[in-house]
Formats: structure tokens, sequence, C-alpha cells
């Protein structure tokens, strides 16, 4: 983190204590919503958003959630590494919102925008990574096991920002996250590298996998090396009966997972994805306190 501001950049930007207490709250958020009885502690919070790299899931989440909780959402039509320097427009912006949302391309534009803010930033996806999509997994995950200690999450994608995130996590939890791929498209950044993580090209890594995740195929992949990735049914059969299969949207049938695997039990994406909403709720009032 940078300066007195809570920033959330990167997974393991909070303390382990933080990100369990953050969990446990999004828990009693999604009771909350459910009563449609929301606590009202972004009372007076003015918030900007800023959508510079599409996306409309965690974004939309956001704004609603700030409204939900008594705060004031303002959708900023900026985009950054134009005209204006990162850090004026971080200053600026510092004038007057108490919090900044962004969703941006660059991993070190938003780090640019912490160093000169004097006010939380968060991250709402770069290409590098997207740390509120894995919170809000984790948040739904613990509501369905109880506990994420010792979690084994196994995942089926490339060194992209889902699964980079997930070995972020892995820095700040106590859970095991193991990347199986052909190596051409191993994660081997030096900042990642930790005793918790791991990677292989063995499927069989599967067999006791807590959570598996996938992500889109690379895009400069031939569907003949990957093919022995795809997530089917008869893959998910075999994994432990409590397991929880997590595919990223957007997703593609037919490349990652097969469209039966997509109706398949174990596949909780829906219902996952429901508390992104509140994970980020939870994060937003952390951030604040």
């Amino acid at each position: 983190m940078t300066g007195s501001a809570r920033h959330f950049l990167e997974f393991h930007d909070i303390p382990e204590a933080g990100l369990r207490s953050i969990v446990a709250r999004a828990g009693k958020l999604a009771e909350a919503w459910d009563e449609r009885a929301m606590p009202q502690s972004l009372t007076g919070k003015r918030v900007a958003l800023i959508v510079d790299d599409g996306g409309w899931r965690n974004t939309s989440a956001f704004d609603l959630g700030v409204q939900a909780m008594g705060g004031i959402c303002v959708h900023v039509p900026i985009g950054f590494n134009t005209r204006e320097e990162t850090g004026d427009l971080a200053g600026y912006l510092g004038n007057w919102f108490d919090m900044l949302v962004i969703r941006t391309k660059e991993l070190n534009t938003l780090k640019a925008v912490a160093i000169a803010a004097p006010v939380p930033v968060i991250n709402a996806r770069t290409r590098s990574n997207h740390p509120c999509e894995t919170l809000g997994d984790l948040a739904y995950i613990m509501s369905r096991r109880g506990s994420i200690d010792g979690l084994k999450v196994v995942g089926v994608a490339a060194d992209a920002n889902i699964l980079r995130s997930w070995v972020e996590a892995s820095i700040a939890l106590p859970i095991k996250v193991v990347q199986v791929y052909p190596e051409r498209w191993h994660i081997s950044d030096a900042a990642l590298l930790n005793e918790r993580f791991r990677a292989s090209t063995d499927m069989g890594e599967l067999s006791d996998a807590g959570v598996v995740i996938t992500d889109s195929w690379p895009g400069d992949s031939v569907s003949e090396a990957l093919a022995g990735y795809r997530i089917g049914t008869d893959i998910l059969d075999r994994l432990p009966e409590d397991a929880i299969f997590l595919p990223c949207p957007p997703v593609t049938r037919g490349q990652e997972v097969t469209a039966e695997a997509m109706e398949q039990s174990l596949c909780q994406s829906r219902a996952a994805k429901a508390f992104l909403l509140h994970a980020q709720n939870a994060l937003m009032e952390w951030v604040v306190a």
C-alpha cells in the first residue's frame, strides 16, 4: 500500500487479517442484501468510477453497491495516458472524491494514480490482474465451505489476469494454487513465485482440488495444443463431491469448457458471481474505515 490510504491494487496489498475480515464481512452483507437491509456505511462518501477498459460486471456492481450503502457514485469519463498526466488527474480527482475505483489496462497506471492520489484507489481490473474477481470468488467459497484454510485451487489457465490474482492470493492467504497448463503459458514472474504456488502440466492435479478455475484460451494458442485441458463433464465427474468449478466469464463453450460442463452441478459460476457485489461492498467499507 502507498502512503496512508488503503489501496487495493494487488490482492496481497491487504494483510491476511484484513482479507479475512473482508471475506467474512461479505457473507454478512450478502444476508443484508437478501433482506434489503443494507447498512448505510458509505453515507456521505463520494466515489469516482472510471472505466477505461470496457467490461460491465464488477463496475456495475461497484456503482450499485455504493448507492445501496448510501454513497454517491459518479462515472468519470476520462482515459489515462492521453493528454493529461496521470499524476495530475489523480490530484484533481482527489479534490472531489473519497475513493477512486478504476478499471484500466495497465497496473502501472494504477500504481501511478495511487502514488499521487490522497484517497484510496481500488483496482477494478487490469490486463495484469483482477483482484476483485478473486476476492468475490473467495467470499463465495467461504460461504459454501466455512473456511478457506488449506484450500487447493487448480487453475487450468494461461498466465493472465485471473490466474495471476489467484497466485497473488496465495502470497497473502494459506491457500495452495496450482497452474495446470502447457509450459509455454506457465507463470514465471518472480514477483509472484512463492511456496504456495506451483505450475504443472498434469491434469491429475485436479483429483483433489477444492476449486477449479478456468480462463479463456490465449490468443496465440492452437486448439490441438489445448484440447487436453478442456474441462468437460468427464473431468468434473472425477472431482471431489464438494469441489467448486468456477469458469471465468466470459465463457467460450467448446474451448476452455464444454457446454455440458456449464450445466454440471459442480459449476457454481453464477452463484459465485453474486458474491462479487458483496465482496466489493465489504472492500469499500474496509478501505474507508
